[in-house]
């Protein structure tokens, strides 16, 4: 559902949906609570309400605090991962120039197909949260096989050969961590303690006592503001390969990867 959500409706719009479909609901929910209970706007109760939301507040902003740094960081790194494993591909096509022309051709060749396998099949699988290796495993043996089936004589192949061997070996490893992202998802026990605090936290919000209803009315509706949009980023963080606000295949497309395009 989520990742349905991120893939057919902008970022905008899901802002729009979210945060005023909550504030409205809280604004509501504010409303009809003072109609049934009126003596609330006297605000008897005040210091209580104050002191149980305002430890709610502290706990649910360390928790949401916490899961949103966590997701922000793992998004850092998958386009930090996606770019160094396109920098590595780069490299082997400019370090197999020092190769014969039959295998700087292959090695080309090899790279080509997995890039195009990255960006055309492999992407809009990880969009969708179910990517394969399967897509560029290929390549990857083409690669591999092009290195086997060639030995270096002069000590300028051997060098080049080196870094070729380990720039593969990072685009190997590169690709396993980023799959393995495109898969994880917010452990449901966080996802819980989010989504759940925020039911916990703005009806709180209802029963502190104000006579006048503008007023009233603005705390209620800026705290379901502040807290929708703040479940916002963890449903926009939690995909970074999809929707709006995502990583892109545009590395694996520029620089010295742009001669296959």
């Amino acid at each position: 559902m989520e990742l349905w959500l991120l893939n057919h409706l902008s970022t905008l719009a899901l802002a729009l949906i979210m945060v005023g479909t909550v504030v409205v609901l809280a604004l509501a929910g504010s409303v009809l609570t003072y109609r049934w209970h009126p003596a609330l706007a006297e605000g008897e109760h005040n210091d209580m309400i104050g002191a149980g939301l305002g430890m709610f507040a502290a706990i649910y902003g360390i928790i949401l605090a916490f899961v949103v740094v966590t997701l922000w960081t793992g998004a850092d790194q998958a386009e930090t991962g996606v770019a160094s494993e396109s920098t590595s591909l780069a490299q082997m096509v400019r370090d197999s120039e020092a190769f014969p022309p039959a295998q700087h051709a292959r090695m080309e060749h090899a790279v080509g197909a997995y890039v195009h396998a990255v960006a055309d099949v492999q992407w809009p699988l990880m969009r969708k949260g179910s990517p394969k290796y399967g897509a560029t495993e290929s390549a990857i043996r083409e690669m591999f096989a092009t290195l086997n089936s060639f030995e270096p004589d002069t000590e300028r192949e051997k060098a080049f050969y080196a870094e070729t061997i380990s720039d593969i070996n990072k685009v190997v490893a590169e690709r396993r961590a980023r799959i393995t992202k495109a898969q994880q998802s917010l452990p449901e026990l966080f996802k819980v303690l989010a989504y759940g605090g925020a039911v916990v936290i703005i009806p709180l919000t209802f029963l502190y006592g104000n006579k006048s209803t503008r007023v009233r009315l603005l705390f209620v509706g800026s705290v379901a503001a502040l807290v929708s949009f703040s479940l916002l980023l963890v449903l926009v963080l939690d995909h970074p390969f999809a929707g709006d606000i995502s990583v892109s295949p545009d590395a694996f497309k520029e620089g010295a990867l742009a001669q296959f395009w």
